[in-house]
């Protein structure tokens, strides 16, 4: 199975990219902060990105979802974000790094999980305000350059998918993986 990371700023159009995706077929594997973000503001917290523990958890997370997809029948599937994306989300909080964040990061690295071309959406030029993304247009730049950098302190060669229609920039993605249509 070969699993690839579509990593971003917020709001860079990462989900409407896996979607276009997942509808042609391929394997994809949800990203786990909006998740948790939504779920616990249905429970009545406002910010749960200040919670203790919130990154832990996000990490926690994403790592069950990825030994489940590794059960999945594709040959081909798409990861929103990685736990080195926790990583950065833990350096843009400004927050001491968890040892389970550590251990699934090295993890992930020392086992080859994921092929080291990761694809990094470019920012659109604006940001949508959601409940989960309450975070100016700047300050979305600056998140996403700490995911570039984490990602290339790891060794990971980013391949950028540039602003543009959804079909076009899911089309870029593929040109990169010239054998992926045909294990959609």
């Amino acid at each position: 199975m070969k699993r690839f990371i579509l990593t971003g700023a917020p709001g860079s159009g990462k989900t409407a990219i896996l979607r276009h995706l997942e509808l042609e077929g391929f394997g994809i594997v949800e990203e786990a902060a909006t998740d948790l973000i939504a779920l616990r503001q249905s429970r009545g917290i406002a910010e749960p990105w200040v919670q203790p523990h919130f990154v832990e958890d996000v990490g926690d997370l994403q790592m069950r979802r990825l030994e489940r997809a590794s059960r999945g029948p594709e040959a081909v599937q798409f990861h929103d974000r990685s736990v080195i994306c926790t990583l950065a989300l833990t350096r843009y909080l400004e927050l001491s790094e968890p040892a389970s964040l550590t251990q699934a990061v090295e993890r992930i690295v020392r086992e080859g999980i994921f092929e080291k071309t990761v694809f990094f959406a470019r920012p659109l030029g604006f940001i949508t305000p959601t409940a989960a993304r309450r975070i100016s247009f700047e300050e979305s730049l600056r998140f996403g350059q700490l995911h570039e950098d984490a990602y290339r302190a790891l060794g990971f060669d980013l391949v950028f998918i540039e602003p543009g229609l959804v079909p076009d920039r899911a089309s870029a993605i593929l040109a990169v993986l010239p054998d992926a249509r045909g294990a959609a």
